[in-house]
């Protein structure tokens, strides 16, 4: 795929998506201008026929989770869900990153869901594909609407994020807490100013990222922090100080995941190293064949979140014995939060007031 680097994007150009039999024929103009011309962000609604998605995989530490928006403005070069906009016949590449699809009706869909006679009250996850918090929701307050409604009916929610506009919701995720009915997990995978422009061009610097786990901490939200993704030979070598600092700031737990590159991911992740870490591109894909059993990808169960291997094994390791010198717990899974107090729509108790018992 060639293609321009244009300043807060993430992609190089358009990666074909492996459903496009046909690429679209351009014209010489069109094909400059998509080359040179940075693209403007584009919002769309997206009517969910349902919000809840189901999760069977044994190495996801999440049965159920809401995406309220499908693409994500932040534009992480290696975000795993960009295959997903080839469904949509878009582009994983720019397109996953410009143009956004958000679900106005993700509050109506989840009550809907909750009126169901079998529903089973279990913790849902949001965030788990794209940024529940990313530029558009300062806006669209969609993640805000769900986490009232999760707190009015006394639902069990995590969240995963690395958008900062989280500070906005510290009343009802303090509220959440407070009943045991709330995680939270920030991803930081670079303390690296430079890098992160490259990397994951538009969310927020790791500090302002440390600032708002001290911010949830203080407040009570029980917090982790996740190295994630780790790249070889790019940011394998700030483990340490990410763990070190995110315990310093209230963390108390901590993950991570070795990069991960399904369907064009793969594309998309080779053309940002030639773009950007020419010098290195070869010895971080030997690497990662080596942690992938000669891939640069195992997408078995098992394998995909941690490879296997002597470098595998040696980051695994890096990572205990940092979380154990600075009094982090290990581990993907969210602490475990309460289910009992659950009450369905048309259930719940009437004249409560926010935050009453």
């Amino acid at each position: 795929m060639a293609g321009t680097a244009h300043k807060g994007r993430g992609a190089i150009g358009q990666t074909q998506n492996r459903f496009e039999q046909r690429p679209v024929e351009l014209t010489a103009q069109e094909t400059f201008d998509r080359g040179e011309i940075a693209p403007e962000t584009v919002l769309r609604p997206m009517h969910a026929r349902s919000i809840i998605s189901h999760n069977d995989s044994p190495d996801i530490p999440f049965d159920h989770s809401i995406n309220p928006y499908v693409g994500c403005e932040h534009g992480c070069v290696y975000c795993y869900a960009r295959p997903a906009h080839s469904y949509l016949d878009l582009s994983p590449g720019l397109d996953f990153e410009t143009q956004i699809f958000y679900k106005p009706n993700a509050v109506e869909r989840l009550l809907a869901t909750w009126e169901k006679p079998g529903y089973r009250c279990e913790p849902i996850t949001i965030g788990a594909n794209t940024d529940p918090y990313q530029p558009a929701e300062r806006r669209l307050e969609i993640t805000r609407q769900l986490l009232q409604v999760f707190l009015d009916h006394r639902h069990p929610v995590s969240l995963i994020s690395k958008g900062t506009a989280m500070r906005r919701d510290l009343d009802l995720l303090a509220a959440l807490a407070e009943r045991n009915l709330c995680s939270v997990a920030i991803s930081i995978p670079t303390m690296d100013s430079a890098l992160k422009r490259q990397l994951e061009p538009r969310v927020p610097a790791a500090s302002a990222r440390l600032k708002l786990l001290q911010a949830l901490s203080d407040a009570g939200v029980p917090c982790s922090v996740l190295v994630a993704p780790v790249i070889p030979a790019v940011n394998d070598s700030e483990i340490e100080k990410i763990l070190e600092q995110a315990a310093l700031h209230g963390a108390r737990s901590a993950a991570w995941i070795l990069l991960r590159l399904p369907h064009e991911v793969r594309e998309i992740f080779s053309d940002w190293l030639d773009q950007h870490l020419p010098d290195r591109a070869d010895h971080v894909k030997s690497l990662l064949r080596q942690a992938h059993g000669g891939r640069e990808y195992d997408s078995r169960f098992g394998h995909r979140q941690s490879g296997s291997g002597p470098y595998a094994s040696m980051i695994g390791q890096r990572f205990r014995a940092s979380c154990k010198r600075v009094g982090l717990t290990t581990g993907e899974r969210p602490q475990a939060l309460d289910c009992s107090g659950f009450r369905p729509p048309g259930q719940q108790q009437l004249g409560l007031e926010f935050g009453g018992d």
